[in-house]
């Protein structure tokens, strides 16, 4: 069945690495013979924006940063995108400032936080470990959407987040010593039961310092919302090109390393 508009995703990025991360994710969850048997994409990499953990923690610079949210996701849907990504999960937690300002970015944007949700929901996932920004976890914004699921949400306490923000760092500079590697690995291992051996990457960095490390991570579940919600995309846009049923689709498994 066909839609009114094309299907063109947008996204928008803000950490450089992060988002170069997205599109080879992007090639790997949209395998293709051909190019044009992949769905067209329009990133907009606004990397100058504020910094959106201090502007939850410090509220600093909130206005202009929701002004510069907007914009580009104003940017993408006037540029044709019909579904519109953003590869930052602190970011989500202004989104509701976005819809006040620009009410039309609801019908637009695919929430990373609440398809997680979802999706764990949907594999029998009673209890979690929230790897995420400062920002992210005093914002309590994926506590509050797992409970609703019913699902348990920890995450590392206050005196752990200049060790989270090391990784998230690591990334942003791409510079990974053994050092930070192996304490990303004593971090995991040390928090394995906390989470009952499932985590959330929950920030666009963590899942690249994830696969620097991989190898040494046995036994547990990562789960990466990026690749939940672009695995959503490939089965209404598969469903789109070749009218199958969604629910067909969408039989395996999702968003799971």
């Amino acid at each position: 069945m066909k839609t009114e508009k094309p299907f063109i995703v947008g996204a928008l990025g803000v950490g450089t690495c992060a988002t170069i991360n997205f599109f080879e994710q992007w090639a790997k969850v949209f395998p293709a013979e051909k190019e044009w048997d992949r769905p067209r994409i329009i990133i907009d990499n606004n990397c100058t924006m504020p910094s959106r953990v201090r502007a939850l923690l410090y509220n600093e610079n909130v206005e202009l940063l929701v002004e510069q949210m907007t914009d580009s996701i104003r940017l993408l849907i006037n540029a044709g995108c019909s579904k519109i990504l953003i590869a930052c999960n602190t970011a989500h937690v202004f989104l509701e400032a976005i819809y006040k300002k620009f009410p039309e970015a609801r019908n637009y944007i695919v929430d990373l936080i609440e398809n997680c949700a979802a999706h764990l929901q949907s594999r029998g996932v009673k209890k979690v470990f929230l790897m995420a920004s400062e920002g992210t976890i005093l914002s309590g914004v994926y506590q509050e959407k797992l409970q609703a699921k019913g699902i348990e949400c920890t995450a590392p306490p206050p005196e752990d987040f200049p060790i989270v923000r090391s990784f998230i760092e690591a990334v942003k500079q791409d510079k990974y010593t053994a050092e930070v590697k192996n304490s990303f690995v004593d971090f995991v291992n040390r928090n394995r039961l906390t989470g009952g051996g499932d985590y959330i990457l929950g920030c666009t960095e963590l899942p690249v310092m994830y696969e620097k490390c991989s190898g040494r991570l046995g036994g547990m579940n990562f789960y990466d919302p990026m690749i939940i919600v672009l695995e959503k995309l490939r089965a209404e846009f598969e469903d789109e090109r070749h009218g199958k049923s969604l629910a067909e689709t969408l039989e395996q498994p999702q968003g799971k390393f």
